[in-house]
C-alpha cells in the first residue's frame, strides 16, 4: 500500500472509531465503545505507517 492510501484508510478508521465510541457512550454500550477505541487506535497506527513510509522515501530520495 502507498503512504497516501495508508493515511486515508487510517483517517477513515479513526473517524469510524470516534463515531462508534460516541454511539456506544450515548447508548450505554461499553462493548461498542471498546470497539470504537480499538478502531481509532488502528487508524492512528495506519496513519503513522503512512508517515513512516513518507520519511523513508524522502530519505532514499536524498541519497
Amino acid at each position: 500500500m502507498s503512504s497516501t492510501t495508508d493515511k486515508i484508510k487510517g483517517m477513515a478508521n479513526e473517524a469510524s472509531g470516534n463515531v462508534k465510541q460516541a454511539v456506544g457512550k450515548a447508548t450505554d454500550n461499553p462493548k461498542l465503545q471498546a470497539k470504537g477505541i480499538a478502531q481509532e487506535r488502528k487508524g492512528e497506527a495506519q496513519q503513522a505507517l503512512g508517515e513512516a513510509k513518507d520519511t523513508v522515501k524522502k530519505t532514499i530520495d536524498k541519497i
